[in-house]
């Protein structure tokens, strides 16, 4: 399952996760779980690329795949929390879209993917680039959309839920920024497969998705 962020993607992934009872990946979190370990080692925008991807690549990370309770932990430390911070938020399309950091966490993804279809016969797997990229061979890829005015709203919605400041306007400039740099990056951009099922969310509440979402598992028999 792709899309941008706000799209609802991370809720119904986890949810379609639970009632298919099959693991769930976040993607997105392993690679805002590098982005911590850059600006823990005192790193940002400015810094060389040579210094990101050597302390990227350094991090250990491990991502947990029970729906019910996601976490991701940096050097054994559980950072769900943390890496959801505007901090990392503003840094992470810019050091996702380093080529060696996409490849190492891509090949750990492909690992769990992989690990989760010999044992349990299947994952629900959220991202970015899980259609054309990390799983192209997947039995099932949609790629939710919605427009930025709903999607930011959505956001800022989730922040403030969370305790964190959200101005309308400095989240949707932030939506639109990372839009862009995830469209525009080089290596795996933002983009439907081209046999991904797309799925326009602006009028669809979370129930509405997941019922489009359960009718499409329930087609290509992937129901156990």
């Amino acid at each position: 399952m792709d899309g941008p962020s706000g799209t609802g993607k991370s809720t119904v992934a986890r949810r379609l996760a639970r009632e298919c009872a099959v693991p769930y990946l976040d993607t997105g979190a392993m690679y805002r779980a590098a982005t911590l370990a850059v600006l823990r080692a005192g790193l940002g925008p400015d810094s060389s690329a040579r210094d990101v991807v050597l302390a990227a690549a350094q991090a250990r990370i491990e991502s947990g795949t029970d729906p019910a309770a996601p976490r991701i932990l940096l050097s054994g430390e559980d950072v769900e929390s943390e890496i959801r911070g505007a901090e990392v938020t503003g840094l992470v399309s810019a050091v996702s879209a380093h080529p060696e950091i996409r490849e190492l966490i891509v090949g750990r993804q492909q690992e769990l993917i992989a690990g989760a279809v010999a044992s349990d016969g299947g994952m629900v797997v959220e991202g970015r680039d899980i259609g054309t990229v990390v799983a192209p061979d997947a039995a099932l890829k949609v790629y939710l959309t919605a427009s930025d005015e709903i999607r930011a709203a959505r956001r800022g919605a989730q922040d403030r839920k969370a305790g964190r400041a959200a101005d309308a306007a400095t989240v949707l400039a932030a939506v639109r920024r990372r839009d862009h740099l995830d469209t525009t990056r080089t290596v795996s951009p933002l983009t439907a497969a081209a046999d991904a099922v797309v799925l326009d969310t602006d009028h669809l509440s979370v129930d509405a998705v997941l019922d489009e979402l359960r009718r499409l598992v329930g087609e290509r028999g992937l129901v156990r």
